[in-house]
């Protein structure tokens, strides 16, 4: 189990999803095919770091950006 740093704000799955514009559910999955790292709760909900999601979230924008010409 991984074990968030000290102070790291956690985000929900629907809070992800809002940031990346996709049903909660989209992002349950990718945490299960390991596209983003996950943390369980005590009571077994997903909570994913702020910090891996906002890298993600600049990765995925500089790719698609590079891929419709606009970088």
């Amino acid at each position: 189990m991984t074990v968030a740093h000290v102070g790291e704000r956690l985000l929900t799955p629907g809070e992800v999803a809002a940031l990346f514009r996709v049903d909660p559910k989209t992002v349950t999955r990718w945490a299960t095919a390991g596209r983003i790292g996950s943390i369980r709760t005590p009571g077994g909900h997903r909570r994913f770091r702020e910090s891996e999601v906002k890298t993600l979230l600049a990765e995925l924008t500089t790719e698609a950006n590079l891929g419709n010409g606009h970088a």
